[in-house]
Order: C-alpha cells, then structure tokens, then sequence
C-alpha cells in the first residue's frame, strides 16, 4: 500500500510541475494521472525532482513514460526492472 501522506507539499507542487511540463510537452496520457504515478514512484523510490523538472527532452521523456508505463500503482514499485534516471 502507498502511504501517500509521506509527501510534502513542496514535493507535490514540483511533481504537480513537471506533470504540467510533461503535458504541455505532448504527454499523451491524463495529467491526473501522471500526478498519482508520479507521486506513488516518489513515496517508494524517491526522485530527484527539481533535475527531473529541468531535464533535458529525451531524459525527461524517458522518466516519464517509464514511470508510467510501468509502475504498479498499487505498490508504487516499478515493474520490469526499469529504473527512472532521476532517482535520489
């Protein structure tokens, strides 16, 4: 289970930011969702979230749609060994 009160808000307004980038940037799926994979990847494998922020494009891209393509959203472990690069 996620213990989603793990995060703090400056770790929610970054994540809330880099879902706003990744959608402004083409990300094709929902923002809200982004938001909850982003954070349950947080709570469990922290994330350096201010170098994600200002990632360059292929390296964002990257952690974005590796996170969400394979993170289990009940557990917020990823799946199928992928590592985000921004991890802390």
């Amino acid at each position: 289970m996620i213990k989603w009160s793990k995060l703090l808000k400056d770790e929610i307004e970054a994540i809330s930011k880099i879902a706003t980038r990744a959608v402004e940037e083409g990300f094709d799926g929902s923002k809200a969702t982004l938001n909850m994979d982003l954070s349950a990847c947080h709570i469990v494998t922290p994330l350096r979230l201010h170098d994600l922020l200002t990632a360059e494009g292929s390296n964002f891209l990257h952690d974005i749609y590796g996170i969400t393509d394979n993170i289990d959203r009940e557990t917020g472990k990823m799946l199928n060994c992928f590592s985000p690069r921004y991890t802390a």
